[in-house]
């Protein structure tokens, strides 16, 4: 008996492993800890495929806004005191308006005297006239010698010769007189004044500038390889830096280009009223947009598009609901929609709503229902 109950213990370690259950049960396909391991959706998206859209293609531009042409109003009385000034700087005037005026008793004697002088030689004018009538008529019968006659004859024409001088010389000054009034070359608006009351100025000092017919224009710089798609009667739409937006067209392209910028000048027309004249000076930065046209692009919503690391980025959503991180690079711009230039197909479906907050990989769930 004692022998029988040791090989019992001996062999129940080997009975008790044989009889042990399998370490890891296999868990039935309905087992609900089965479908709590399947991936979850993190997020629900709207989706959208690419559209083929027509963009209007634009050239932007940088530059300055200035007078379509300025005028240079001078004195052109020599040695007189400014008496009058009538106008100052940001006035409208009309052509022919009177700007200043120089004082003009000194001028109005010369007149005189140069009238006086016109009568006196009319009067010897005619004097001689009727002397040189009876030479003509005493030298058929030879009652005068052939010297008296001719000395006759000249005098006439000495008469004649001081009355035009005399003539002439009341015509200057009257001119004189005409200048002491400066006038307004062209209808415009004032940009300078120089002019100031009591000073003597000599002929040809500047008094005014005036912008002709208040005319404004915008010098673009074009760089030099984009100049052949720009052509007069392209429109423009800009932006000064007071902010008011403007529109204008192209007048013409400058000739030549910087040698240093390698730049050429651009002159658009703008389209002033007087609304927007109260904002927009000359001398002012603006930014503007050539319009050439339009052309084909595949366009997504602008939502669609995650900018991450300084590129860019759109989700794909496959079939299986997960989504994929795709480079792509992007184009023109307008209103909602974003032209992308590589890295996606018209048949890719992307995410939209929600595109910013998903990661490579990701499960979302889709829905594409009107709100």
């Amino acid at each position: 008996m004692k022998s029988s109950h040791s090989l019992f213990l001996a062999l129940a370690p080997a009975l008790c492993l044989c009889a042990a259950p399998p370490a890891v049960a296999q868990q039935a396909p309905g087992n609900p800890a089965s479908a709590a391991s399947a991936p979850k959706a993190s997020l629900t998206v709207t989706t959208a495929h690419p559209v083929q859209s027509s963009l209007a293609v634009r050239l932007a531009a940088n530059g300055n806004i200035a007078p379509w042409q300025e005028a240079s109003v001078g004195s052109e009385a020599n040695g007189l005191r400014l008496a009058e000034v009538r106008v100052s700087v940001g006035d409208v005037v009309q052509r022919g308006q009177v700007l200043a005026v120089f004082a003009s008793e000194s001028v109005q004697a010369d007149v005189a005297q140069a009238g006086a002088a016109v009568a006196e030689a009319q009067a010897q004018a005619a004097d001689a006239a009727a002397n040189a009538e009876r030479a003509r008529a005493f030298e058929s019968n030879g009652m005068m010698s052939k010297q008296q006659i001719s000395l006759l004859l000249t005098g006439e024409q000495t008469a004649r010769a001081r009355l035009e001088s005399a003539r002439a010389v009341l015509a200057v000054q009257q001119i004189r007189l005409k200048n002491t009034q400066v006038l307004a070359p062209d209808s415009g608006v004032i940009s300078a004044r120089n002019a100031t009351v009591g000073a003597v100025l000599g002929a040809g000092t500047e008094l005014f500038r005036l912008i002709r017919q208040a005319r404004l224009e915008w010098r673009a710089e074009v760089i030099a390889t984009e100049l052949a798609r720009v052509k007069p009667g392209t429109p423009v739409t800009l932006s000064a830096s007071s902010g008011t937006r403007l529109t204008g067209t192209v007048r013409m392209v400058a000739p030549t280009v910087d040698p240093q910028t390698r730049n050429a000048l651009v002159y658009v027309d703008l389209a002033i009223t007087p609304a927007i004249a109260t904002t927009v000076k000359a001398g002012m930065f603006a930014r503007g947009e050539f319009q050439l046209g339009a052309s084909a692009a595949l366009t997504v919503p602008q939502q669609a598009v995650v900018a991450r690391d300084g590129f860019n980025y759109v989700f794909k959503v496959a079939a299986n609901r997960r989504v994929s991180q795709q480079r792509v690079e992007v184009g023109r711009r307008i209103a909602e929609q974003v032209e992308i230039t590589k890295g996606l197909l018209i048949e890719d479906t992307v995410a939209v709503v929600g595109a910013g907050f998903l990661n490579d990989g990701d499960a979302v769930r889709v829905n594409n229902a009107a709100p």
